[in-house]
This record gives structure tokens, C-alpha cells and sequence, in this order.
């Protein structure tokens, strides 16, 4: 009987990585399911799948579920980084704490997996390395500058990392959503209002803050499963693409920067905060 090839995707207990992981079991992967919240993730685990405590910003956390995954499958076959979030609040408003650990969810602990799991790839001169990064990593949006900077070095260190792996039959997949309906919104407002929400910045905060709510509460994105089915299709695919842009406003928006230069750029994302 031929084994079923293994995936692990990180932040499995809600929002897209949740969605992820059910197409992923749908596919016929074994799928291993990481979170902080394992109590979140026993919907998943009644339709198959391995739940593993796992915080990406804590390295004891990240070697214990290498080593319990590592002792059940020997490796995996399909990674796929999807833990993260939103900090939002000016640059100059945001602790450097803040940031350290903005930069250790969504950058250090995708890296660190990266590390511990390549090696059995290579064995194998097989796999797949999924990034989620975001529109993010290619746009900009204003108080946003902290999160937009690890996830434009998700797409620096994917790219680099596709040329290393490629001789040994890795392939490294960035997928890039757009507006998402998720929960990201609620969590991007609380740090945007207890850094921004007073001071030089407060008349912007606000602005921010309406707009991202009114995006949200009117239903103005796409499912998760958008970048669900972005991530089957790339696994499926014999040679996938490096990129997957998907989800409301993600194309458009990268298009008007990327033809329509900076300052035009400028202009239309700020018209969306007055």
C-alpha cells in the first residue's frame, strides 16, 4: 500500500489555516495540524487529523513538535507556514517588543520550521514549502509598516529560498491573499487603538480603523477557502507556480503599484482612509 504523503500546517486553529487543513485532508494527506490553541483544532482532529501544540515565537515550542512529528512520520512532505498576524500603529508608536514579536510569528518561527523540515526533503528529493504571505508582501498601507515588513521578507526569503532548494526537487509555493474574511480585522484594530488611537496619529488611527471594519462588516473580501483551493492547486500541479495571488482587491492592487508606480499608488490607498 503506497503511504499517504504527510502535511503540516501551522496556525490550524482558525481562519484560513483551518479551511487549508480541511482541504488538505479532503486531498488525501495525512495532515498534521499546529496550533497554540490544540482545543480549537478537535473539529480537525475528528476528521483525521493530528493536532500538535505548537507556538512558532517560542523555540522550545518549535523543537518539541519537530521531535513528536519527526518520532510519528519521520518528516513531512508538504509544509506549509501559515501562522500569523497583524500589528498595526505607527511606526513610531509601536514597542520594539511588539515588533520582535510580530517578526518571530510571521518571519523567525516559518524560518525555523523551514530548517528542521528541509532536511528530510532533501533525503527524499521531494517536497513542498507553502509560504502564506500576504498582498502585503508586495503593497502598503498606512500604520500598517511593521507587518508589512515581515511579510515582504516572507517573499525575499521565498525567493532565495526556491533557488537553494530546487536542485534537490523542493519546491517553495508563496501564496498571496487579499483582503480575507477572517478574523485579521479584529485583531489588527485592538493594537491599532492602543498604540495610534491617541496622539499624532489618531485622527489617521481612526480612519483606519473605519474603513478596515466597514470592509469587513459589509462582506467586502473572499472566502478562505480561496486560498484554500490556491493551495491544492499548487500541490496538484507537477510544476506549480512560484506565486499565487488570490482573494479580493489582491491582484488589482499589486497591479496598480506594480504599473502604475508608488505615487499613484499612494493616492489610491489613501483615498480609501479620508
Amino acid at each position: 500500500m503506497e503511504r499517504k504523503q504527510s502535511a503540516l500546517v501551522t496556525g490550524a486553529s482558525s481562519g484560513m489555516g483551518k479551511i487549508i487543513a480541511k482541504q488538505l485532508l479532503q486531498d488525501g494527506y495525512d495532515v498534521i495540524v499546529a496550533a497554540r490553541r490544540v482545543e480549537n483544532m478537535q473539529d480537525l482532529k475528528a476528521l483525521g487529523a493530528h493536532p500538535v501544540a505548537l507556538d512558532v515565537s517560542d523555540e522550545a515550542s518549535i523543537t518539541a513538535a519537530y521531535a513528536q512529528i519527526e518520532a510519528q512520520f519521520g518528516g513531512v512532505d508538504v509544509l506549509v507556514n501559515n501562522a500569523g498576524f497583524g500589528l498595526y500603529g505607527a511606526v513610531e508608536d509601536v514597542p520594539l517588543s511588539e515588533v520582535r514579536y510580530q517578526f518571530e510569528v510571521n518571519l523567525f518561527g516559518m524560518g525555523r520550521l523551514i530548517q528542521l523540515f528541509t532536511p528530510y526533503m532533501r533525503r527524499q528529493k521531494a517536497g513542498k514549502i507553502v509560504n502564506i504571505a500576504s498582498m502585503g508582501g508586495k503593497i502598503y498601507t498606512p500604520l500598517g509598516a511593521w507587518y508589512h515588513a515581515t511579510k515582504h521578507a516572507v517573499e525575499g526569503l521565498s525567493d532565495s529560498l526556491r533557488l537553494e532548494l530546487s536542485p534537490f526537487g523542493i519546491d517553495v509555493i508563496v501564496i498571496e491573499p487579499g483582503i480575507i474574511l477572517t478574523d485579521f480585522g479584529a485583531v489588527l484594530d485592538g493594537p491599532l487603538q492602543k498604540f495610534s488611537g491617541k496622539g499624532a496619529y489618531a485622527d489617521l488611527a481612526a480612519k483606519v480603523a473605519r474603513g478596515t471594519a466597514d470592509t469587513y462588516a459589509k462582506g467586502n473580501g473572499s472566502s478562505p477557502q480561496v486560498v484554500a483551493d490556491a493551495v491544492s492547486q499548487a500541490l496538484k500541479a507537477r510544476r506549480p507556480r512560484t506565486r499565487y495571488a488570490v482573494g479580493r482587491y489582491a491582484r488589482m492592487l499589486m497591479g496598480i503599484r506594480k504599473w502604475l508606480g508608488d505615487r499613484m499608488y499612494d493616492r489610491v490607498i489613501m483615498a480609501t482612509v479620508r
